[in-house]
């Protein structure tokens, strides 16, 4: 056989490889996906998935498992979607997992750019809340019995040492001025308990789910949002971002599907159209934005990965003014 025709075989073969690729990604899925999400059932990102979840299936033909996965801030769970191979795992992500741990936390092996975002779903401010009895209700009210001279520092729980509520609390303390003794938990759900029963005085956590209603129960209380302004829906709810000893305190967690970088852009647009099919039932846009979440307006994949590295430098950025070290 000469070498002419041996190249066109290598072609042919070549060519039929790339096909088999093709349509095998077209029939994607064909078993159920798994949904990983990173922090214990019950917070504000098991409320995204599982309101997800059943139109996300009808969209995509097969069953969508919810895995719950807590712990070092998001990164165990994010991991293990990294380390699946067959394709059919994905991460109900936020800043948190995808962002800030491998940012902040030096046991963490990923990088923020190892995934890429494929749909967006909602956004929500990040929010400090503190105990029904704390002497304080507003922000000017909290800098002066934070400063007290003197005074044990107030305990500020947050979602575990290097995650996104440590990053918020960390500048919030900066801007202000003072001093707080910072108490990691695996998951908003014991650190509110814990807020409620009086063991912590403030907390950071995200702005949806049940805190809402928990507000305005009397069970915990809201000091302000970590934003400019406050919520159209929330308008009593002050915006911290606007104090002008905190001008800059503005972080907001969104949920987003996340998946390895590698994945097939065939697989990331089927993802993508699943999720904001799922955006189209009422009953969901009414349970998210009743919990004063803002739905994402569909976004392709290429433009949400530009969003992605954008907020990727932003929270560098943020790291580096409070000289933020791994933990």
């Amino acid at each position: 056989m000469n070498t002419s025709s041996l190249l066109r075989r290598w072609l042919t073969g070549l060519a039929l490889c790339a096909v088999a690729l093709h349509v095998g990604a077209q029939a994607w899925p064909a078993k159920p996906v798994t949904m990983i999400v990173p922090w214990p059932a019950g917070g504000p990102s098991d409320f995204v998935a599982r309101k997800l979840q059943p139109d996300m299936a009808k969209s995509l033909g097969q069953p969508v498992v919810i895995d719950n996965i807590g712990g070092a801030g998001g990164a165990i769970g994010v991991q293990k979607n990294l380390n699946a191979t067959d394709g059919y795992s994905v991460t109900l992500g936020s800043p948190l997992e995808l962002i800030v741990a491998p940012l902040t936390l030096a046991a963490v092996k990923y990088k923020a750019d190892d995934l890429k975002i494929v749909a967006q779903i909602v956004k929500a401010p990040l929010v400090l809340v503190a105990r029904k009895d704390l002497p304080a209700n507003t922000a000017d009210e909290l800098i002066a019995l934070a400063g007290r001279a003197g005074a044990k520092p107030l305990s500020i729980g947050n979602g575990g040492n290097g995650s996104l509520f440590h990053l918020a609390a960390e500048k919030l303390g900066q801007l202000a001025g003072v001093k707080f003794t910072h108490v990691p938990y695996k998951g908003s759900p014991p650190m509110l308990a814990d807020l409620m029963g009086g063991q912590v005085d403030l907390a950071i956590t995200v702005w949806a789910g049940s805190l809402p209603t928990m507000v305005a129960e009397g069970k915990v209380k809201a000091i302000g949002l970590a934003a400019r302004a406050p919520l159209a829906k929330f308008p009593q709810v002050a915006a911290l971002g606007a104090h002008p000893k905190l001008a800059g305190f503005e972080f907001d967690s969104w949920a987003s599907i996340a998946v390895p970088r590698h994945t097939p852009d065939t697989v990331a647009n089927r993802i993508n159209k699943a999720v904001y099919d799922a955006l189209q039932n009422p009953e969901t846009r009414s349970a998210f934005e009743a919990t004063g979440n803002l739905i994402v307006s569909p976004t392709s994949v290429a433009d949400l990965d530009r969003v992605y590295r954008d907020e990727i430098a932003r929270y560098q950025a943020i790291a580096k003014s409070i000289n933020f070290e791994p933990q």
